[in-house]
């Protein structure tokens, strides 16, 4: 899986996965590909978890989300629409069963955007890969629940209350009174209780690894450029472009003649701080547009850039101090730099959780 210097949130990464996941699912003495199983004639009750599983720290704001979206599968898959589906079993995950109607209520969604974007033969490739990806996560959730209600991992009404309570203060339209989107919100928190249990729970962040997240990133915690900038602006908005051009000219002239530049602002520019000798102030890099960076970057203290054009105008910039890129010391990033060091972990054991649930399951695809 790519590496990422920022945070990867859990709700993703089964999507990261892709077909990586679908396709090479631990080849262990418990896991063999199937087209038909006509042993299986009684298809037990279906969950219905909607939801992927996310981290800890986004709730209840993606936990909101992603049962809102939820509801909206549930919306769009009728009885009527349903009857037209010939259900069958597409998977098998230890005791519990993933129909082909659960997997196309799961992608659903993507399903309506990919129609949008491709066609012919590329939206054919695209519907199979979203259907994969839906598979993929459908069976690692399975495997998290399973791996949840093993551990006795439980949530009381009492917390699916406050959920529901939380997403409502949120905009949330959720009945609480539909089945389904309790089961939604419950299986929800089993996976977040259970990810915090035995994945989060056992980490810990020391110094060392910090101060080396901190050498290797120092980039991310550097403060930019800066300068202090006077400008002489004749602006070509509200006059002839030929006109604004000789206008600056003029004032580029007399500057090269050894003219003040608080004395040239003042006469030709249309700046509304001409009267303070075109003075700008203390701007960043990266605040200005690319054109003017280039012209003001070689540039040393007391040094006037070339006429620079704009949508606004025509300029020309004195650089009156400049201090270089700085680094933020470690002492001041610390505790950020434990939080990235702390999801970055988080994801790599999570990870690892997720693969020995796979490997020690029950995997039979009939996709």
């Amino acid at each position: 899986m790519p590496r990422f210097d920022s945070p990867t949130p859990l709700a993703i990464l089964p999507t990261m996965r892709v077909i990586r996941s679908f396709l090479s699912l631990p080849k262990t003495d418990s896991f063999r590909v199937e087209s038909a199983d006509s042993r299986l004639s009684i298809l037990r009750d279906k969950e219905r978890a909607l939801v992927p599983p996310v981290s800890c720290r986004q709730y209840p704001t993606a936990l909101f989300t992603a049962l809102s979206m939820s509801v909206g599968f549930l919306a769009l898959t009728t009885p009527l629409a349903s009857a037209h589906l010939e259900d069958r079993i597409v998977a098998v995950v230890n005791s519990d069963l993933i129909m082909l109607s659960d997997v196309k209520r799961e992608f659903a969604p993507q399903q309506e955007r990919i129609k949008k974007q491709h066609q012919g033969d590329d939206l054919a490739q695209h519907l199979k890969l979203a259907e994969s990806m839906a598979l993929t996560k459908m069976i690692e959730r399975k495997l998290q629940l399973q791996e949840a209600k093993a551990r006795k991992v439980e949530v009381s009404d009492q917390e699916v209350k406050v959920a529901f309570e939380q997403m409502k203060q949120q905009g949330g339209a959720i009945d609480p009174s539909n089945p389904q989107s309790a089961r939604a919100v419950r299986d929800q928190l089993m996976l977040l209780k259970v990810i915090d249990r035995e994945v989060r729970g056992n980490i810990m962040v020391g110094e060392s690894e910090m101060k080396r997240y901190y050498q290797g990133h120092r980039d991310r915690f550097a403060l930019p450029e800066e300068y202090t900038l006077s400008q002489i602006i004749v602006q070509s908005r509200s006059r002839d472009a030929a006109d604004a051009l000789t206008k600056i000219r003029k004032a580029m002239d007399e500057l090269k003649r050894g003219e003040k530049f608080e004395d040239v602002a003042l006469q030709y520019s249309d700046g509304p701080n001409a009267l303070q000798g075109g003075r700008i102030g203390l701007v960043r890099r990266g605040e200005l547009l690319p054109t003017i960076e280039r012209a003001i970057a070689p540039l040393v203290p007391g040094g006037i850039s070339e006429i620079v054009e704009s949508a606004d105008g025509f300029h020309i910039f004195r650089v009156e101090d400049k201090k270089p890129k700085q680094y933020r010391p470690f002492q001041e990033v610390q505790y950020e730099i434990q939080g990235l060091v702390f999801e970055q972990k988080t994801e790599d054991g999570f990870q690892s959780w997720l693969a020995d649930l796979k490997n020690k399951a029950y995997i039979e695809i009939k996709f």
